[in-house]
């Protein structure tokens, strides 16, 4: 596997359309990271600039430090795995997995083939479905040998574009934690592209947020949640949605100076408890868990109650805000707590 350098790498569509913005970013080997943002924030253009689908107007992509700027796609083993699955539909379940080590370039003996392929079928418990067309799978059973034909190739890096997003709930989540042990295992280097904030969490060793074209901020999971640079940042990890409101909402001591806008994460909500009093405008029951949201001042601040709540809607709550752990933004909307 292989270091991923980005330095300054900046892709144009149109002349005008900045799809990537002077952007620097390592990855490092062995290390799964995550690209999170919105639609058109530039994360596939990303991977198939280093994939070398896509030719950059500036910049350099480096492996291991040397320059793959202008090599050719089939000269950077890279292996990509798509949103759609993109199989052989007539090929046997073994045959697509195995397509990409016949290439002369590899010069593979049948019983090499044959034995990396049960592999990584075995990985992806796929190994009952090597003799059944790719026709005669389930959607999930069919994204597993997408994903297993990028890992039998043991490339320089994996290249993945929201490989989980066509897939059901439960399905998404069993493949997540599945995705993430071989990954552990194997030490893959992955470069993986989402705007599911699940997703993001629960995978990557890193994080990167990206806005139109621009990383606004890397760091662990943990990192950004806690510590967002920005209230866009803010909103993109977090569920319920953090609360960001303005700072005349709630009389605080000891704001930051310049303060304009406050942000208080649900669970940073006590309910049926505090000084503070409003109306209960919608529950949601999570199971475990249960969203609140609260009418105060004319706004809505949502609150993540542990167990089923038993208030309805236009029912009296009181509640206390932990103040703590209050982010505080300024008039740029950025963190200055």
């Amino acid at each position: 596997m292989s270091k991923i350098e980005l330095k300054n790498v900046t892709k144009v569509y149109d002349k005008t359309n900045r799809a990537i913005d002077d952007l620097n970013l390592i990855i490092n080997d062995g290390e799964f990271f995550i690209l999170l943002g919105p639609t058109g924030a530039g994360k596939t253009t990303i991977l198939r600039s280093i994939a070398g689908l896509e030719k950059i107007n500036s910049g350099k992509i480096l492996f291991d430090d040397k320059d793959y700027t202008s090599v050719q796609p089939a000269f950077r083993d890279t292996a990509f795995v798509f949103q759609q699955f993109s199989l052989y539909p007539h090929y046997k379940v073994f045959d697509n997995l195995a397509f990409p080590l016949k290439s002369r370039l590899r010069n593979l003996s049948k019983d090499a083939i044959k034995e990396k392929v049960e592999k990584i079928a075995e990985m992806l418990k796929i190994t009952s479905k090597l003799n059944n067309k790719a026709t005669e799978l389930s959607g999930g059973e069919m994204q597993r040998v997408a994903i297993g034909r990028a890992l039998v190739r043991d490339p320089n890096i994996y290249l993945m574009d929201e490989p989980l997003s066509s897939l059901d709930a439960k399905l998404r989540e069993t493949l997540r934690v599945e995705l993430k042990n071989i990954q552990r295992n194997l030490g893959a280097t992955i470069l993986y592209v989402t705007h599911d904030q699940a997703e993001a969490t629960t995978m990557a060793d890193r994080i990167g947020v990206l806005e139109e074209g621009k990383l606004v901020q890397v760091g662990t999971p943990e990192e950004i949640y806690n510590n967002p640079k920005s209230t866009y940042v803010a909103h993109r990890l977090g569920s319920p949605r953090i609360n960001i409101i303005n700072e005349d909402i709630l009389s605080l001591d000891n704001k930051p100076n310049n303060t304009k806008q406050l942000g208080i994460r649900p669970e940073n909500i006590k309910i049926n408890t505090g000084t503070y009093k409003g109306k209960i405008r919608t529950t949601e029951a999570l199971g475990a868990e249960t969203v609140i949201a609260i009418e105060y001042k004319q706004i809505e601040l949502l609150a993540l109650f542990q167990g089923s709540f038993k208030g309805i809607k236009g029912d009296n709550i009181n509640f206390d805000i932990d103040t703590k752990n209050i982010l505080y933004f300024n008039d740029r909307n950025e963190n200055i707590s």
